[in-house]
Protein backbone atom coordinates (compact mmCIF):
# COMPACT_ATOMS: atom_id res chain seq x y z
CA UNK A 1 0.00 0.00 0.00
CA UNK A 2 2.88 2.41 0.76
CA UNK A 3 4.34 1.77 -2.68
CA UNK A 4 0.96 2.32 -4.33
CA UNK A 5 0.28 5.54 -2.43
CA UNK A 6 3.76 6.93 -3.07
CA UNK A 7 3.56 6.14 -6.78
CA UNK A 8 0.12 7.73 -7.05
CA UNK A 9 1.33 10.84 -5.26
CA UNK A 10 4.39 11.21 -7.48
CA UNK A 11 2.17 10.88 -10.55
CA UNK A 12 -0.16 13.50 -9.07
CA UNK A 13 2.74 15.94 -8.63
CA UNK A 14 4.10 15.40 -12.13
CA UNK A 15 0.72 15.70 -13.83
CA UNK A 16 -0.18 18.92 -11.99
CA UNK A 17 3.17 20.76 -11.96
CA UNK A 18 3.67 20.95 -15.73
CA UNK A 19 0.42 22.72 -16.68
CA UNK A 20 0.63 24.85 -13.54
CA UNK A 21 4.15 26.00 -14.41
CA UNK A 22 3.01 26.92 -17.92
CA UNK A 23 0.23 29.01 -16.37
CA UNK A 24 2.81 30.68 -14.10
CA UNK A 25 4.77 31.80 -17.16
CA UNK A 26 1.61 33.07 -18.84
CA UNK A 27 0.60 35.23 -15.86
CA UNK A 28 4.15 36.59 -15.36
CA UNK A 29 3.06 40.12 -16.44
CA UNK A 30 0.62 40.33 -13.51
CA UNK A 31 1.56 42.16 -10.27
CA UNK A 32 3.67 40.10 -7.86
CA UNK A 33 0.88 39.76 -5.29
CA UNK A 34 -1.44 38.26 -7.89
CA UNK A 35 1.27 35.93 -9.21
CA UNK A 36 2.02 34.73 -5.69
CA UNK A 37 -1.62 33.97 -4.90
CA UNK A 38 -2.15 32.18 -8.20
CA UNK A 39 1.09 30.18 -7.89
CA UNK A 40 0.14 29.18 -4.34
CA UNK A 41 -2.50 26.94 -5.86
CA UNK A 42 0.06 24.27 -6.68
CA UNK A 43 1.62 23.86 -3.19
CA UNK A 44 -1.95 23.88 -1.83
CA UNK A 45 -2.78 20.97 -4.15
CA UNK A 46 0.46 19.17 -3.22
CA UNK A 47 -0.30 19.56 0.50
CA UNK A 48 -3.85 18.33 -0.06
CA UNK A 49 -2.54 15.40 -2.07
CA UNK A 50 -0.12 14.44 0.69
CA UNK A 51 -3.03 14.33 3.11
CA UNK A 52 -5.51 12.50 0.89
CA UNK A 53 -3.22 10.23 -1.13
CA UNK A 54 -0.39 9.59 1.33
CA UNK A 55 -2.36 9.88 4.56
CA UNK A 56 -0.08 12.60 5.95
CA UNK A 57 -2.32 14.46 8.40
CA UNK A 58 -0.99 17.48 10.27
CA UNK A 59 -1.58 19.65 13.30
CA UNK A 60 -0.11 22.97 14.40
CA UNK A 61 0.87 23.91 17.94
CA UNK A 62 1.61 27.45 19.07
CA UNK A 63 0.04 29.32 16.16
CA UNK A 64 -0.88 31.99 18.70
CA UNK A 65 2.83 32.85 18.79
CA UNK A 66 2.80 34.09 15.19
CA UNK A 67 3.04 37.89 15.39
CA UNK A 68 0.77 40.38 13.71
CA UNK A 69 3.70 42.10 12.06
CA UNK A 70 7.13 41.41 10.57
CA UNK A 71 8.72 38.06 11.39
CA UNK A 72 11.50 35.76 10.27
CA UNK A 73 10.70 32.04 10.38
CA UNK A 74 13.61 29.78 11.34
CA UNK A 75 12.66 26.14 11.02
CA UNK A 76 13.88 22.60 11.34
CA UNK A 77 14.31 21.06 7.89
CA UNK A 78 13.56 17.37 7.38
CA UNK A 79 11.70 17.08 4.09
CA UNK A 80 10.01 18.93 1.24
CA UNK A 81 6.67 18.78 3.06
CA UNK A 82 7.35 21.78 5.31
CA UNK A 83 8.03 24.06 2.34
CA UNK A 84 4.52 23.29 1.09
CA UNK A 85 3.06 23.84 4.54
CA UNK A 86 4.72 27.21 5.17
CA UNK A 87 3.75 28.56 1.76
CA UNK A 88 0.10 27.61 2.23
CA UNK A 89 -0.53 27.96 5.97
CA UNK A 90 1.45 30.96 7.20
CA UNK A 91 -0.62 34.17 7.49
CA UNK A 92 1.76 36.28 5.36
CA UNK A 93 3.30 35.82 1.93
CA UNK A 94 6.58 33.99 2.47
CA UNK A 95 9.94 34.08 0.75
CA UNK A 96 12.35 31.17 0.89
CA UNK A 97 16.13 31.28 0.82
CA UNK A 98 17.35 28.68 -1.66
CA UNK A 99 20.22 27.94 -4.02
CA UNK A 100 19.71 29.79 -7.30
CA UNK A 101 20.43 26.62 -9.31
CA UNK A 102 16.82 25.62 -8.60
CA UNK A 103 15.78 28.18 -11.22
CA UNK A 104 17.10 25.80 -13.87
CA UNK A 105 14.83 22.92 -12.81
CA UNK A 106 12.24 22.59 -15.62
CA UNK A 107 8.76 23.85 -14.78
CA UNK A 108 9.13 24.03 -10.97
CA UNK A 109 12.22 26.23 -11.10
CA UNK A 110 10.76 28.51 -13.74
CA UNK A 111 7.73 29.20 -11.54
CA UNK A 112 9.94 29.78 -8.51
CA UNK A 113 12.06 32.34 -10.36
CA UNK A 114 8.99 34.52 -10.97
CA UNK A 115 8.18 34.99 -7.26
CA UNK A 116 11.01 37.36 -6.21
CA UNK A 117 12.29 35.29 -3.32
CA UNK A 118 15.90 35.04 -2.05
CA UNK A 119 18.04 32.90 -4.36
CA UNK A 120 21.69 32.71 -3.32
CA UNK A 121 24.96 31.45 -4.75
CA UNK A 122 26.27 29.09 -2.07
CA UNK A 123 29.72 29.00 -3.65
CA UNK A 124 30.31 32.63 -2.61
CA UNK A 125 30.52 31.92 1.11
CA UNK A 126 30.25 35.08 3.20
CA UNK A 127 28.86 37.02 0.25
CA UNK A 128 25.81 34.74 0.25
CA UNK A 129 25.08 35.79 3.86
CA UNK A 130 25.30 39.42 2.79
CA UNK A 131 22.83 38.66 0.01
CA UNK A 132 20.38 37.13 2.49
CA UNK A 133 20.55 40.29 4.63
CA UNK A 134 20.32 42.67 1.67
CA UNK A 135 17.49 40.94 -0.18
CA UNK A 136 15.75 39.75 2.98
CA UNK A 137 15.54 43.33 4.26
CA UNK A 138 13.74 44.35 1.06
CA UNK A 139 11.31 41.44 1.31
CA UNK A 140 10.50 42.33 4.92
CA UNK A 141 9.83 45.92 3.85
CA UNK A 142 7.34 44.50 1.34
CA UNK A 143 5.44 42.84 4.19
CA UNK A 144 6.65 39.31 3.40
CA UNK A 145 8.07 36.79 5.86
CA UNK A 146 11.46 35.20 5.08
CA UNK A 147 11.59 31.47 5.84
CA UNK A 148 15.04 30.03 6.47
CA UNK A 149 16.30 26.60 7.45
CA UNK A 150 19.33 27.29 9.66
CA UNK A 151 20.76 23.81 9.20
CA UNK A 152 21.02 24.59 5.49
CA UNK A 153 19.92 21.16 4.30
CA UNK A 154 17.46 18.47 5.22
CA UNK A 155 18.46 16.35 8.21
CA UNK A 156 17.08 12.96 9.19
CA UNK A 157 14.85 12.60 12.25
CA UNK A 158 16.96 12.40 15.39
CA UNK A 159 19.89 14.25 13.83
CA UNK A 160 21.06 17.83 14.32
CA UNK A 161 22.95 19.85 11.74
CA UNK A 162 25.13 22.90 12.31
CA UNK A 163 22.94 25.97 12.66
CA UNK A 164 24.11 28.76 10.36
CA UNK A 165 23.61 32.44 11.16
CA UNK A 166 22.01 33.81 7.98
CA UNK A 167 18.59 34.21 9.55
CA UNK A 168 19.85 35.69 12.79
CA UNK A 169 22.12 38.10 10.91
CA UNK A 170 19.02 39.31 9.07
CA UNK A 171 17.12 39.63 12.36
CA UNK A 172 19.87 41.60 14.07
CA UNK A 173 20.28 43.93 11.09
CA UNK A 174 16.55 44.64 10.81
CA UNK A 175 15.38 44.33 14.42
CA UNK A 176 12.71 41.83 13.36
CA UNK A 177 11.89 38.95 15.75
CA UNK A 178 12.48 35.35 14.78
CA UNK A 179 9.95 32.56 15.25
CA UNK A 180 11.58 29.15 15.83
CA UNK A 181 9.72 26.16 14.39
CA UNK A 182 10.10 22.46 15.15
CA UNK A 183 8.31 19.69 13.28
CA UNK A 184 8.60 15.98 12.55
CA UNK A 185 7.62 15.77 8.88
CA UNK A 186 10.64 13.54 8.25
CA UNK A 187 8.92 10.72 10.11
CA UNK A 188 6.48 10.39 7.18
CA UNK A 189 8.42 12.02 4.32
CA UNK A 190 12.10 11.07 4.72
CA UNK A 191 14.83 13.04 3.01
CA UNK A 192 15.19 12.13 -0.69
CA UNK A 193 12.91 9.12 -0.21
CA UNK A 194 10.38 7.95 -2.77
CA UNK A 195 8.36 6.04 -0.19
CA UNK A 196 6.27 8.19 2.11
CA UNK A 197 4.18 6.80 4.95
CA UNK A 198 0.89 7.83 6.58
CA UNK A 199 0.99 9.56 9.94
CA UNK A 200 0.45 12.75 11.88
CA UNK A 201 2.93 15.60 11.34
CA UNK A 202 3.17 18.08 14.21
CA UNK A 203 4.38 21.61 13.49
CA UNK A 204 5.26 23.56 16.64
CA UNK A 205 5.73 27.35 16.56
CA UNK A 206 7.77 28.82 19.38
CA UNK A 207 7.42 32.24 21.01
CA UNK A 208 9.03 35.03 18.96
CA UNK A 209 12.58 35.85 20.03
CA UNK A 210 13.57 39.51 19.80
CA UNK A 211 17.07 40.23 18.48
CA UNK A 212 17.39 43.07 21.01
CA UNK A 213 20.39 42.45 23.23
CA UNK A 214 21.55 39.54 21.07
CA UNK A 215 24.44 39.10 18.69
CA UNK A 216 23.74 36.93 15.63
CA UNK A 217 25.63 34.11 17.37
CA UNK A 218 23.73 34.30 20.66
CA UNK A 219 20.38 34.61 18.86
CA UNK A 220 21.33 31.59 16.77
CA UNK A 221 22.03 29.61 19.96
CA UNK A 222 18.65 30.62 21.41
CA UNK A 223 16.90 29.46 18.23
CA UNK A 224 18.81 26.19 18.20
CA UNK A 225 18.11 25.53 21.86
CA UNK A 226 14.37 26.01 21.43
CA UNK A 227 14.07 23.95 18.26
CA UNK A 228 16.20 21.06 19.46
CA UNK A 229 14.51 20.91 22.87
CA UNK A 230 11.12 20.90 21.18
CA UNK A 231 12.23 18.16 18.79
CA UNK A 232 13.05 16.02 21.82
CA UNK A 233 9.59 16.71 23.19
CA UNK A 234 7.86 15.81 19.91
CA UNK A 235 9.80 12.58 19.32
CA UNK A 236 11.65 11.58 22.50
CA UNK A 237 12.23 8.07 21.16
CA UNK A 238 14.65 9.52 18.59
CA UNK A 239 16.92 10.84 21.32
CA UNK A 240 16.76 8.03 23.88
CA UNK A 241 19.93 7.85 25.93
CA UNK A 242 21.31 11.07 24.46
CA UNK A 243 23.12 13.51 26.72
CA UNK A 244 23.02 17.06 25.39
CA UNK A 245 23.14 20.50 26.95
CA UNK A 246 19.92 21.95 25.56
CA UNK A 247 17.50 23.99 27.64
CA UNK A 248 13.82 22.88 27.82
CA UNK A 249 11.63 24.53 25.19
CA UNK A 250 9.36 27.26 26.52
CA UNK A 251 5.68 26.71 25.69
Amino acid sequence: MVWLRSTAYMAFLVVTVVPYAICCVLWAPLPLGWRYRLTLGWPAMALWGAKVILGMRYQALGREHLPDGPAIILSKHQSAWETLYFAVKLPRDVVFVYKKELHYVPFFGWSLALLSMIPIDRTKGRESFDQVVRTGSRRLAEGRWPVLFPEGTRVAPGETGRYKQGGTLLACKTGVPVVPVAHNAGECWPRNAFLKTPGLVTVSFGPPISPEGHSPASLNRAVRDWIEAEMRRLNPERYAGERVDIAPAAR
